[in-house]
């Protein structure tokens, strides 16, 4: 199958259009859920999907997905079914998200070019609220998808300023209707960027991920006492700051002592800290501060949640504060369909294109749609590891090298042939 490097090119750029902004070096878009700037990126991949004889629907949460049937198809037959997201973070790149609905649209496009009879429909799929910038703290679409929360749930979510996703969805025009089943499609590819350098470093333009990481967010408190800066000894003080910095420090080696030990792609990481009442001339009387760890071992994420819970207990202990811990958000990590992985490969193998095997460090809506059938997900490199930044880029041959693969996987699992001539 050919996949045409320029067409998907030219749907790329065109997305990257809308909501686009100004920046002194390479490509930016804001484009979050309900807005003008969504709106349009919706309209075009709408006509795109016409364009290319696909049935187009929108479900009640905006989710969108276009489907083939050609006459080969069985009508019983379960769909395989692609995509991403078109949505995008504040200031974010042209690749994350799109390249995915795009090169699905794209890779169904090459089946038809290249006469091929799959005995299932295929589905491209464009999922909503993927990064979570103004409705939920993001995979909202492929919750719904999958039933992990209902429509009503995710129609009444709210943005800062109370406007909820149901009336922003109404506004643009794509409040639809139904429900989008994730659990009745035969299968499930994304292509993503990797937000990594491993594909880079080795110069290999596909991966084929193994494991979706697991993310537990823990939240800390630490108080103390609030005191003049300058009236207060040091020996007098109960200082939450100089606490919390010990606890943050030992979340940092206990995910170093992991990484030797247990798990080399282990992380933890204290990403915020809120200090009160934050002014240079008092000593800090409370510290509140989030945790994220992830890996794909999750008895290694238990490891460096037990070393923070014990770091703050030695805290509590030795510098006379109170500590409290909590977690809110807990995922376990995902293992992407062997047999799923097996077709990408060979799909690499026939196309001549090299894939190797990498696991995901970041969430994608993959992780909720392998709850309900088998799924997996395949990288392009990235430059530099950079994505949610305008100087994400993805070279458009490797974009087109991932996009084979992911046409000939979907193509295998689909059952197609290709038309004799």
């Amino acid at each position: 199958m050919h996949v045409d490097t320029d067409r998907l090119r030219a749907d790329i750029e065109a997305n990257a259009e809308h909501g686009e902004i100004e920046v002194d070096e390479g490509r930016a878009r804001t484009v979050l859920t309900g807005t003008d700037a969504n709106r349009a990126a919706r309209e075009t991949l709408v006509d795109r999907m016409g364009d290319a004889g696909l049935d187009v629907t929108v479900d009640a949460v905006g989710n969108i997905a276009g489907t083939w049937t050609p006459e080969s198809v069985d009508p019983g037959a379960a769909p395989v079914a692609a995509g991403s997201h078109v949505d995008s973070v504040p200031e974010g790149g042209i690749f994350d998200g799109p390249l995915g609905v795009y090169a699905a649209l794209e890779a169904v496009r090459a089946m038809q070019d290249a006469g091929v009879e799959p005995a299932r429909p295929l589905v491209v799929v464009s999922f909503t609220e993927e990064e979570g910038q103004r409705f939920s703290e993001g995979l909202l679409g492929s919750s719904v998808a999958v039933g992990e929360r209902t429509v009503e749930e995710a129609l009444a979510t709210e943005d800062g300023e109370g406007v909820t996703l149901e009336e922003s969805l109404e506004r643009i025009g794509f409040r639809g209707e139904g429900r989008l089943d994730a659990s009745d499609w035969e299968a499930w590819y994304e292509l993503h960027i990797e937000q990594d350098t491993r594909l880079e470093r080795e110069n290999v333009p596909v991966g084929v991920v193994t494991t979706i990481t697991g993310i537990t967010h823990c939240e800390a408190e630490i108080v103390g006492e609030a005191n003049h800066a300058g009236a207060t000894p040091m020996d007098e003080r109960t200082d939450a700051l100089a606490a919390a910095s010990e606890v943050v420090l030992d979340v940092e080696a206990a995910a170093n002592e992991v990484v030797e030990e247990e798990s080399e792609t282990a992380v933890g990481t204290v990403g915020s800290l809120s200090v009160s009442p934050d002014a240079t001339n008092v000593v800090p009387g409370k510290v509140e501060f989030g945790v994220d760890i992830r890996d794909v071992d999750y008895q290694s994420m238990q490891t460096i949640v037990e070393a923070t819970r014990s770091s703050l207990a030695i805290v509590e202990a030795d510098r006379g504060v109170e500590t409290s811990f909590s977690r809110p958000f807990d995922l376990e990590p995902t293992p992407m369909s062997d047999t799923l992985r097996a077709a990408a490969h060979r799909a690499g193998e026939a196309s001549g294109i090299r894939t190797i095997d990498l696991h995901s460090g970041a969430a994608h809506d993959t992780m909720h749609v392998a709850d309900v059938t088998d799924a997996a997900l395949l990288f392009a490199p990235s430059q530099d590891g950079i994505s949610h930044n305008p100087r994400e880029w993805t070279d458009w041959e490797d974009c087109a090298s991932a996009t084979r693969v992911l046409a000939g996987a979907m193509a295998s699992v689909a059952g197609a042939d290709a038309a004799e001539e």
